[in-house]
């Protein structure tokens, strides 16, 4: 799940290398922190938040598929 986002992300926004995705797992539910350079921000949440929603929908079919719920933080 984690280098499905980065590598989402990375695709996205203009510095790449900028990009970092930190996991924290539950028994249940895993929790994943993405945070990009502060120019690239809007570019990662989209207008009106179309592009998150489009990720963390993306997310939610790889995490079913696991049996396991992933939620999606985008960290300023």
């Amino acid at each position: 799940m984690k280098e499905l986002i980065k590598s989402i992300a990375q695709a996205l926004v203009d510095h790449p290398e900028q990009v970092s995705v930190n996991e924290i797992e539950g028994s249940q539910t895993s929790v994943l922190e993405l945070k990009v350079a502060k120019d690239d921000l809007g570019k990662v949440i989209g207008k009106q938040g179309r592009t998150a929603q489009a990720i963390r929908t993306v997310l939610s079919a790889a995490s079913a598929k696991l049996k396991k719920r992933s939620v999606l933080e985008i960290i300023e």
